[in-house]
């Protein structure tokens, strides 16, 4: 079976390919996000894709012959992507925005092997969060601790973070960060995983 190798740190990423026992070694990328932001002209959904076009290739290079799989996620809002939360005040303000209204997790996933892109996929999950009130808000923020910093939108929808929406259209783990069943697709086309 062919190496994959995951170009993240993320530890919902991690723990996705781990509970569906995907064999995997973890080298992050280095890559300046913050350049890539500033002189993409894009999509959020686009933004998202490019961010994991260059994960990969970043990383693909020290790994010859393995699968190398970039991902990333932004959260789209009115046609403009947000970043993570850099503290508990910015976290509050975008729940505040957020707050009875809608917004898009947009994913990129992009395999590469030998510095080429071998495969990449695109998703989109529709988020409908509902009217809460101060006093939920404020509950949420006690409890959510490192949670409001960690992902985009400052929840983790697969535990208190669900408590925040209406009604999700869209692929369970793909608003998790990893749409698992293209890539597993992916994985057993490309020699990861067996057929």
């Amino acid at each position: 079976m062919t190496r994959l190798v995951l170009a993240s740190g993320s530890a919902s990423r991690r723990a996705i390919l781990e509970k569906a026992r995907v064999a995997f070694e973890i080298d992050p990328a280095d890559i300046d996000e913050g350049a890539v932001k500033d002189r993409f002209g894009g999509t959020p959904g686009e933004l998202a894709l490019e961010l994991a076009r260059q994960k990969a290739l970043a990383v693909s290079p020290r790994h010859p012959g393995a699968v190398v799989l970039g991902a990333d996620q932004v959260l789209e809002f009115e046609g403009r992507a947000f970043d993570k939360s850099g503290n508990e005040a910015e976290a509050r303000e975008k729940l505040v925005m957020l707050r009875g209204r809608s917004h898009a997790l947009v994913g990129g996933l992009v395999l590469a092997r030998d510095g080429k892109i071998i495969w990449q996929h695109q998703s989109r999950c529709e988020m409908h969060v509902r009217d809460f009130s101060d006093a939920f808000l404020d509950e949420y923020m006690r409890e959510a601790g490192s949670i409001l910093t960690a992902g985009v939108g400052g929840y983790a929808y697969e535990g208190l973070g669900a408590q925040l929406f209406d009604t999700v259209e869209g692929d369970f783990f793909a608003v998790l960060g990893l749409p698992l069943l293209p890539l597993l697709g992916a994985l057993r086309k490309h020699g990861v995983l067996a057929s």
